[in-house]
């Protein structure tokens, strides 16, 4: 792909990248065997922060990070920062099929489209990518959103009744254990708790993500051939033209995914809160055993009003950038790895 500075027709410095790797240059093995390796130890390396931000998220009252962290290590050690970790983990291999087979597949054929309609190359691109997050977040929900209820269920359990009240009252001794209980005690509804809020939470999450994505990459290249065009006209270069090193673009993809995810963390963080509260809490006394979205809501607007529902921003911005810039640096090298021809 070839950039021109600040796409400007008039502009004698170009950025020359490497060409997009599209879903039908994949070795469709290698790239799914690879991407459950990968993708594996970025949750590992990550999952502490989404403890974390969860028992922030469930608390009826604002909580700070280092309190947080300093009551868990205290009570149960660096275990606490790690439990549901093996039942998460187990989901993360099915979860991440689907959603890179989805994003991939939506990319391209909606990329494709667009082009043929008559949008811009940025246009496009900013479509394509919106599109293919809501259809790979809605695809890997089905996976998910057990997988969320039952590792956010022992993700709380060691924590204090006084800290956080209403959490689940069963105890349990693993990921299955916890899924044979949810099972026997709600059925299969139990283990899609919160399913709408879920699809209604991370598929605009991943649709905002992506296209935001998309569009500051473009933005940040488009400023860094100003620059360049701007420099080779002060030397008295003409018709120079500038191809970035491997660092330059995973900085400039690290930045874009931490815009990205910025953005997104901001425009979903409420719904996220409501979601997690429905997937761990009960129903107050005397009320139903799991909580309605307008009960979640109600004691939200007791507990702090729109301040509540931003509990845990801090780790869940955090997270979504650490996680955002490992996973579009791993997953664009992972790309590269699983083409057909090396």
């Amino acid at each position: 792909m070839s950039l021109g500075a600040a796409e400007d027709e008039n502009s004698t410095s170009e950025i020359h990248m490497p060409a997009d790797v599209d879903w039908h240059m994949l070795d469709k093995s290698r790239f799914f065997i690879l991407g459950a390796a990968l993708f594996s130890g970025v949750s590992g390396a990550l999952y502490p922060i989404v403890v974390l931000k969860t028992r922030q998220q469930v608390s009826p009252s604002q909580i700070s990070c280092f309190r947080m962290s300093y009551s868990m290590l205290n009570h149960e050690g660096l275990r606490g920062f790690y439990r549901g970790f093996g039942t998460s983990l187990m989901g993360t291999i099915p979860a991440r099929a689907l959603y890179m087979a989805a994003l991939e597949v939506t990319k391209s054929n909606v990329g494709a489209a667009t082009l043929r309609i008559g949008f811009s190359e940025t246009t496009a691109a900013a479509i394509a990518n919106a599109a293919a997050g809501l259809s790979s977040a809605m695809a890997a929900q089905l996976v998910w959103t057990p997988i969320d209820v039952v590792s956010q269920r022992l993700m709380v359990q060691g924590s204090s009744k006084t800290i956080i009240p209403n959490v689940n009252a069963y105890k349990y001794r693993g990921g299955i254990d916890a899924f044979s209980k949810i099972l026997y005690s709600d059925g299969l509804r139990g283990l899609y708790r919160g399913f709408g809020i879920s699809i209604l939470t991370y598929a605009p999450s991943n649709a905002v993500w992506w296209s935001t994505y998309s569009i500051a990459h473009r933005l940040i290249w488009s400023g860094i051939g100003c620059y360049s065009s701007n420099k080779d006209e002060n030397g008295g270069v003409i018709g120079s033209s500038f191809r970035p090193d491997s660092k330059s673009m995973v900085a400039v993809q690290g930045l874009s995914a931490a815009m990205a995810s910025g953005v997104s963390a901001l425009i979903t963080m409420p719904l996220d809160t409501i979601k997690t509260r429905l997937q761990v809490l009960d129903g107050e006394e005397g009320g139903c055993r799991s909580p309605t979205i307008g009960q979640t809501i109600k004691n939200l607007m007791k507990e702090g009003g729109l301040g509540a529902c931003y509990r845990g921003l801090g780790p869940r911005w955090a997270s979504m950038s650490m996680s955002a810039t490992t996973m579009i640096t791993t997953y664009e090298f992972l790309k590269r790895l699983s083409t057909k021809n090396q």
